[in-house]
């Protein structure tokens, strides 16, 4: 016990290391941490454990006559089906829970918008798991006794009649270490991918310094959150300037920024969600009733998003006069646009005048700052589009910091984040009601690091948890099971089994074992991992998953892996011959 809490702490250590070093976290600040109180509960909780399987064991060996004891190898467990028809039937059954929890979180998975409708699938993928392992070994041995080649081929009817006389503890067992296989790599598979996608996204999506963004047209009177705001005379005017008026107007010195790019973003009542899907909004409404229909569209100008795109180092747009192209990144919201834009020269009214799209499908691009893909539709016009002074909705102010090292950038994010203070800046702008809203890409990287690392971290450590304790519980059933075998094995040296043989009925004894389970897990995680990137939709890309599932394989291979080779040459001095 004292060993396994020196590795436990050194462990967990390391484990903040690998996953800070995972997202480039900054680790300047990192000191050995050691909580007395955690390892107070890790001994109680061992202690209580220690008792429990202590008084178990205790009730279950006090039941046996001493001659039950000194026969218990000799005997095997009784199979309490032995129905080969019946054992087929809910084979079959299981299977078909399994297929429709399948295709509940995969092609259905739209329907499944809450905790309650996501919990059937589970029940039915646990109870189908229980079904096959419990009517494979009713059949199984039947099926391949038919077959004499295989069943009489050196020692594999004593490996199956092993197999089969654990009936009992092998339902229990492998269903429980199938299902936190399962956890394991669709945790680890679909961790690894949120941090691949985050980390490569978090590069892509801020290619600036600051975003700034304030209201335009302010009306004399609006309701925010369910509360009526009442604006002032100073305010209203300042909503008529763009950022840059308002930021010289309040003291700030220009020159702390470079690379300044302003463009408008404009809105109008008779373009919204639900006028773009036009025919088709009932039936998207249908599939996703919970989307805001009566969200204005955001429409940039061309040449005012060519700059910023030309800013941000992403692809340029041109249009004929009577075009317009739909920027989306939002991977399901892509997905609804894309259907109703693949009809061809999808004509949309916008400020009185009718265009038709460009593409038949969302392009990408983007004007704010994000942590991840979450562009769910700009709708970029013609230059001569007639758009009014009235539809103008929204000032976007893009630059970059007049700095080349780390610690000016940081002095010159504290006049916009006010870290540390309030800077004069944010002060003018409080003292005269003003508000400009934005985002920094120190801060969203601070904040995307340090989410994303907590989820990995969680994530990375149950994953292995489970994987540990799946490997621990076969392996020790199979030394057990080897223990109480040896017996049978010095009967096979005596009817002229070689330690070849011998060996390679254990081999695939424990193989079998150890690969039943992991066989139906992997099953499991191919809808399960398309289930968590489906919900993790616009944190993880599928794009990255490939990456994630290589990693996930090769940590199961060593850990999975070492625990099996260790169980066989256990095993193997165990059942092998005493001189």
């Amino acid at each position: 016990m004292r060993f396994g809490l020196v590795i436990g702490v050194f462990a967990s250590q390391f484990m903040s290391i690998l996953v800070s070093k995972l997202f480039e976290a900054d680790m300047s600040e990192y000191h050995f941490v050691f909580s007395s109180d955690s390892c107070i509960k890790t001994c109680i909780y061992f202690a209580v454990m220690y008792l429990a399987v202590m008084i178990f064991n205790t009730m279950t060996i006090s039941r046996y006559k001493l001659i039950n004891l000194l026969n218990a190898t000799k005997k095997n467990e009784k199979v309490k089906m032995k129905n080969p028809f019946l054992a087929v039937l809910i084979f079959i059954f299981g299977s078909s829970i399994l297929c429709f929890a399948y295709w509940k979180v995969t092609g259905d998975v739209n329907s499944m918008n809450t905790a309650e409708k996501m919990l059937p699938p589970i029940l039915m993928g646990i109870v189908g798991t229980v079904l096959i392992f419990w009517s494979l070994s009713g059949f199984i041995i039947t099926v391949i006794q038919k077959m004499k080649n295989i069943y009489f081929k050196d020692t594999n009817m004593f490996v199956l009649r092993q197999i089969n006389n654990k009936i009992n503890t092998m339902v229990a067992s492998m269903s429980v270490i199938c299902l936190m296989l399962f956890m394991t790599i669709s945790i680890l598979s679909s961790s690894l991918a949120l941090r691949n996608t985050m980390q490569r996204e978090l590069k892509e999506m801020t290619p600036v310094d600051l975003n700034l963004y304030k209201t335009a047209n302010l009306p004399e009177s609006y309701k925010r959150y369910g509360k009526e705001i009442t604006t002032t005379e100073l305010q209203r005017e300042d909503s008529r300037h763009p950022i840059y008026q308002t930021l010289i107007n309040n003291g700030l010195d220009m020159n702390v920024l470079k690379d300044i790019v302003e463009i408008e973003i404009y809105c109008t009542n008779d373009l919204t969600w639900e006028t773009f899907f036009g025919d088709s909004f009932n039936e998207v409404k249908k599939d996703f009733p919970g989307l805001a229909y009566g969200t204005e569209e955001e429409i940039v100008k061309i040449s005012d998003y060519n700059k910023i795109a030309k800013l941000y180092g992403i692809k340029e747009y041109n249009l004929s006069e009577d075009e317009y192209i739909v920027l989306c990144d939002f991977d399901s919201q892509t997905e609804l646009r894309n259907k109703v834009l693949a009809k061809g020269n999808y004509p949309l009214k916008i400020a009185g005048k009718e265009y038709k799209s460009k593409y038949n499908e969302c392009q990408e691009g983007f004007i704010t700052m994000s942590t991840s893909h979450t562009n769910t539709g700009i709708i970029l016009v013609p230059d001569n589009c007639p758009l009014t002074e009235e539809m103008k909705e929204m000032y976007l102010l893009s630059a970059n910091y007049n700095a080349e090292i780390d610690e000016e950038k940081e002095e010159i994010e504290k006049i916009f984040a006010g870290n540390g203070g309030s800077s004069n800046l944010i002060t003018s702008l409080n003292d005269n009601g003003l508000e400009i809203d934005g985002f920094t890409k120190i801060s969203l990287m601070e904040a995307s690091i340090g989410i994303a690392t907590i989820v990995t971290f969680i994530a990375i450590y149950l994953g292995i948890i489970f994987l540990i304790a799946s490997s621990a519980i076969l392996a020790l059933k199979q030394l057990t099971d080897s223990s109480d075998n040896k017996q049978r094995y010095t009967i096979l040296r005596k009817i002229g089994c070689d330690e070849k043989m011998l060996n390679q009925a254990l081999f695939r004894q424990i193989g079998i074992f150890f690969g039943m389970p992991l066989v139906l897990a992997i099953i499991h995680s191919i809808f399960g991992i398309q289930f968590a990137i489906t919900i993790m939709s616009g944190l993880a890309s599928k794009d990255d998953l490939l990456p994630s599932v290589i990693c996930t394989v090769v940590i199961i291979a060593v850990i999975y892996g070492s625990y099996f080779l260790a169980t066989y040459f256990c095993g193997k001095n165990i059942i092998k011959e005493e001189d």
